[in-house]
């Protein structure tokens, strides 16, 4: 059985951040997942206090946290491979390492950073790896790299794309978040992706495409994928990181069927 977790940062965004848990939980879901949360890579105790207690509250897991992406709003795309944000990801590892110890993570997001103007793509990769390393080392969970689209500065496409920089790392903590919807975009052959690197897949999230609406509303054979991801072994969170074509009330409507 698919176990479905929520992404509270694309999804009850009509309500303030912190009472989001509560409504994922109030919605069925014993699980959350959020991009990185706070306004800065190092958030004052109080701020990750009250964010942890809203988990804590609700009574779900924090299955999965991004780390530090930066300005996403602006387009940013992660640090892990940015020169000069190095503080940055180490504060945003040290957080995530704290919270995650806390509430029972086992999935860390480390969004790798877009191609930046007059850098050596060879020296940003080098960054990522050594910064990869530290978030493995520290972080009491897997690390998962993930593939976007939507963004032509950032260079991990394809799930081969980040098994390549998983190689280069090195470590078991370090694998493949299998996003459907930004593999599908992107053209990916995801049957013969999973077929491939099924056993490197540390997280997986979904949305329908075209749209990132919620399954059922585009063309991705989602629930086709998530049967070959679990035949295959995978037995982690699937999570829901999809806008809703609909009120939040009738999100999660599909589930009838599906869930």
């Amino acid at each position: 059985m698919i176990r479905y977790s929520v992404n509270c940062s694309i999804l009850f965004t009509e309500l303030p951040l912190l009472e989001r848990p509560a409504a994922a939980a109030a919605a069925g879901f014993s699980a959350v997942e959020f991009w990185w949360p706070f306004a800065s890579a190092a958030p004052a105790d109080a701020e990750v206090e009250a964010f942890a207690r809203a988990i804590e509250d609700a009574g779900v897991t924090l299955s999965a946290l991004n780390l530090a992406a930066g300005d996403m709003a602006a387009g940013d795309r992660g640090l892990i491979s940015w020169p000069g944000r190095e503080s940055e990801v180490r504060d945003s590892i040290d957080i995530a390492a704290a919270l995650g110890k806390r509430l029972g993570t086992i999935a860390f997001n480390a969004l790798y950073g877009n191609r930046l103007p007059g850098v050596d793509p060879r020296d940003q990769d080098d960054l990522a790896v050594d910064n990869l390393g530290r978030a493995a080392a520290l972080l009491p969970g897997t690390v998962v790299l993930e593939p976007l689209s939507g963004v032509p500065e950032y260079p991990l496409k394809t799930a081969a794309d980040a098994i390549a920089v998983a190689d280069r790392v090195g470590v078991p903590q370090v694998a493949l978040l299998a996003d459907l919807y930004h593999l599908a975009v992107n053209g990916d052959d995801i049957p013969a992706a999973i077929a491939e690197y099924a056993d490197r897949i540390g997280h997986v999230q979904i949305a329908d495409a075209p749209g990132r609406h919620e399954p059922g509303t585009g063309e991705v054979p989602l629930f086709d994928h998530l049967a070959a991801i679990a035949a295959a072994g995978y037995s982690g969170w699937v999570a829901l990181e999809y806008v809703p074509s609909t009120t939040s009330a009738r999100a999660f409507d599909w589930m009838e069927e599906h869930g």
